[in-house]
Parts: structure tokens; C-alpha cells; sequence
């Protein structure tokens, strides 16, 4: 991915806390020695004597090296502060770490396990403020080509090159339209910073990968080729989520029990709102939400009137009391778990659009179609960089959110998807 290759060599030289050397050296030493060794205080005998302490020790080490890998393949993707996932990155590796312990039954010194953690957590933290603060991007940029899109994007120093010169301050990056006509002079400037280690980035794949937006233009770019999703890791997926929704439904069930109840006490009409939209492979299917609206009075014939009727607006007047509360924690997407255990939708993926919306933006958007190689989900890119948007010219932006998750379609970026919705559930800010 491009954006390690912009953390590698970009900008202002590569603090020592940025280095995995440094990172492992320091994790191991706070994390696993530390905790380890003052555990061996209280037991003169040695700490490797006993199976507990020896199985601690080997579990923690693991758990802060996974830590670290999580840590810091979150870290590629764009828009990611490193300090906001120093708690998922590490929470996750313990958490799977205890849960091998138990479930093979090892003994283990639980106050070594909660030591390392903290001591992980709070490290990292200390090498955030120091090392891994967002670095805001210096580029030279070749005038060729349409880079007036640069100056829209912030966090970054776009510097207009007036002659064909090598930049000369250390570690710097030059963004080139490789689609635009190049003079001479300028091409061989491209060929000396290649030659002079001086790494040359294409516009579009640096907007792709700052933006964590892909935006296909023309057919010759072969970005529907290049955008085939990971096969391999959409069966893993699709099996994934028909488990995870058959343990999570019987626990549930309550929180559903309650939230019908109190639909029903807040305002007439049905608990779940059904609505047809357009799934996997352009083929409608009925998706299930806890209904947030009041009933409409009369039914709506015109095309145009009910495209209107299926856009939501943030102050929208049809939304209930209980229906605001629900839409800001989610909670009405729970039903959709039914749509999951259908094979009709994943947990995450691009969000499925009512099928007036669908045909409204596949007219106007070229390939937007696209979108429907994978199957939607109940979050998504999308939802957690944009949020909810229906007007064409959002949904341009959103498209191309759409297109850069499923070019980049992995463990890692769902992981990622999962961990800012928790946030936005709990904190009830961010992009909904």
C-alpha cells in the first residue's frame, strides 16, 4: 500500500519511536521484562520454574508483539491518528491471547497479563506524543496536469515547483500527473530523483491513498480490473459473518425485546421498517431496520416524490423521538442481522441504497453500479470517513469510498471499519 511507502521515505526523517526495531525493544523491555521480573520478587525460587509464571511470560510476549503488528498495520490506512488505536490494537492482542490461555486451560499469573497491558498501553501512548504524531506531508509538486485538487485536502504542504530543480531539503516527495502532457526537462527531472533516491508519486494513486478515496475515470485506466475483490478472503468473510451472527443473536434477543417495546410506546405503525434496495450483484433484496420514522399519511405515487421520501436528512421531522436515540447509536441496523444469516448482507460493506436512490445514482454516476461486487453491510468505509449522505454530488464522494474499500478489501481494513463504529456507537461522534 502506498501509504507505508509514504511513511517510509516521506517528509521530515523517521523519528527512532517510528521504527519497529524500536517499538519491539521497548515493548518487550516495559511489557514482558518488567512485569516478569517483579512477579519473580515474590517467588525466590525462580520465575522460570514454574509452568505458571514460564506460560505467563510466553503469553505476554506474544500478545505485545501482536499488539505492535496491529498497532502499526492500522497505521496504513489513511486518515488514521496513531494514538486512536493504541487501546483496539492492544485489547485485541490480550484479548486473544487470554482467550487461548483458557481455552486450553494453561495456568497463568493474571496479574502479570493485566501489568504487561497496562504498561503496553500506556508506552505506547508515551511513543505516540513523542514519534507518532500525524506528520503533516510535504510535497513538491510538478506543474502539469490538474493538481488544483491538492489544495483541497489539508494536513499537507503542497509546494508548486517553478523550475525543473531537485528539491533540497532531505527525505522529500514529488507528485506528478503521469496522465498529463510532461515537458522534457521535467521527465528528466523525474528520472534524476529516481536515480537520486527521491521517491515520485503518481497524483491519483497519492490522492487514493491520503484520501482513502478511489475514483475511477476512464475505462482505459483499467481500474475495474485492478479493482477485483480478494476472492479468497470473501468466502473467509461470508463464513465469518453467519457465525458471528448466530452467537450474537440469542444474546440479542433482550435489547431487541426492549427496543420493539419502546417503538411501539413512542409513536403508531410497525416495529421493523422493510425496504427493498439493491444488493450483491444489482439484485434487490427486503433489508430489516427498527423503524425511526413516523408512518407516512398517504402513499406516494410520483418517482420523483418518492426518491425524495427515501432520502433522510440529520433534522429530519419524520424521526421519532426513540428513532433519533436508535440512529445515533445504530442500534436500528440490529435487525439486519436477519439479512446476514440470509446471505443477503455482511456486517461490513458498502451500505445498500433503496432502489429508487440506486437507479437516481446509477444514471448519473458512471460505474456506481460497481459498488455491487461485494455485498453491503450494515457499516462500512464509507459511513465511518463520510456518514450518511443522499444528495449526487456527496454520493460521488461516497462512491469513491466505496471503490477504495473493495480494491483494499481485508482483514485488516474490516478490523479497522469495526473498531471506529464501536467508537461512533459509544462516543456518539464521528461519521454516522
Amino acid at each position: 500500500m502506498l501509504q507505508s511507502r509514504l511513511q517510509r521515505h516521506h517528509g521530515v526523517v523517521k523519528s527512532a519511536a517510528e521504527r519497529l526495531r524500536v517499538q519491539l525493544a521497548i515493548g518487550l523491555l516495559v511489557a514482558v521484562v518488567l512485569p516478569v521480573i517483579a512477579r519473580a520478587n515474590f517467588m525466590p525460587q525462580g520465575v522460570l520454574r514454574y509452568s505458571t509464571n514460564f506460560n505467563s511470560m510466553i503469553a505476554v510476549t506474544i500478545a505485545v508483539v501482536l499488539g505492535i503488528m496491529l498497532f502499526r498495520r492500522f497505521r496504513n490506512f489513511p486518515g488514521v491518528r496513531a494514538y486512536e488505536y493504541v487501546l483496539p490494537s492492544f485489547f485485541t492482542s490480550y484479548g486473544l491471547v487470554t482467550g487461548v490461555l483458557l481455552a486450553f486451560r494453561f495456568d497463568y499469573v493474571v496479574s502479570v497479563l493485566v501489568a504487561s497491558l497496562g504498561l503496553s498501553i500506556i508506552t505506547f501512548f508515551i511513543l505516540c506524543y513523542f514519534g507518532l504524531r500525524s506528520t503533516a506531508y510535504v510535497f513538491h509538486v510538478v506543474p502539469a496536469g490538474d493538481v488544483s485538487r491538492l489544495e483541497q485536502i489539508g494536513n499537507v504542504e503542497w509546494i508548486h515547483m517553478l523550475e525543473p530543480t531537485l528539491p533540497a531539503s532531505p527525505g522529500s516527495g514529488i507528485v506528478v500527473d503521469l496522465r498529463a502532457d510532461i515537458d522534457d526537462e521535467w521527465e528528466r527531472l523525474l528520472a534524476d530523483a529516481a536515480l537520486e533516491g527521491i521517491p515520485v508519486y503518481h497524483l491519483k494513486q497519492l490522492l487514493e491513498s491520503i484520501t482513502g478515496q478511489l475514483e475511477i475515470e476512464h475505462i482505459s485506466e483499467n481500474g475495474l480490473g485492478s479493482l477485483a475483490p480478494n476472492e479468497g478472503y470473501g468466502k473467509v468473510k461470508q463464513l465469518s459473518d453467519v457465525v458471528t451472527a448466530i452467537i450474537l443473536l440469542p444474546a440479542l434477543l433482550p435489547l431487541l425485546a426492549i427496543v420493539a417495546i419502546a417503538i411501539r410506546l413512542d409513536s403508531r405503525g410497525p416495529v421493523l421498517f422493510r425496504q427493498q434496495r439493491m444488493g450483491f450483484r444489482g439484485k434487490p433484496f427486503q433489508v430489516y431496520k427498527f423503524r425511526t420514522m413516523r408512518q407516512p399519511e398517504a402513499a406516494i405515487a410520483s418517482g420523483d416524490d418518492e426518491r425524495k421520501r427515501a432520502m433522510t436528512q440529520d433534522e429530519d421531522h419524520r424521526i421519532t423521538g426513540v428513532g433519533r436515540f436508535l440512529r445515533r447509536t445504530r442500534i436500528d441496523e440490529i435487525p439486519q442481522i436477519l439479512n446476514i444469516l440470509r446471505g443477503e448482507m455482511s456486517w461490513i460493506g458498502p451500505r445498500p441504497e433503496a432502489i429508487s436512490l440506486s437507479n437516481w445514482y446509477q444514471r448519473e454516476l458512471p460505474f456506481y453500479s460497481y459498488r455491487h461486487v461485494v455485498k453491503p453491510g450494515i457499516t462500512g468505509w464509507a459511513q465511518v470517513n463520510q456518514g450518511h449522505v443522499a444528495e449526487i454530488g456527496d454520493v460521488h464522494y461516497k462512491l469513491c469510498y466505496d471503490f477504495y474499500y473493495i480494491k483494499y478489501l481485508s482483514a485488516w481494513l474490516d478490523a479497522l471499519i469495526l473498531f471506529r463504529t464501536v467508537r461512533t456507537v459509544i462516543t456518539g461522534s464521528g461519521s454516522k
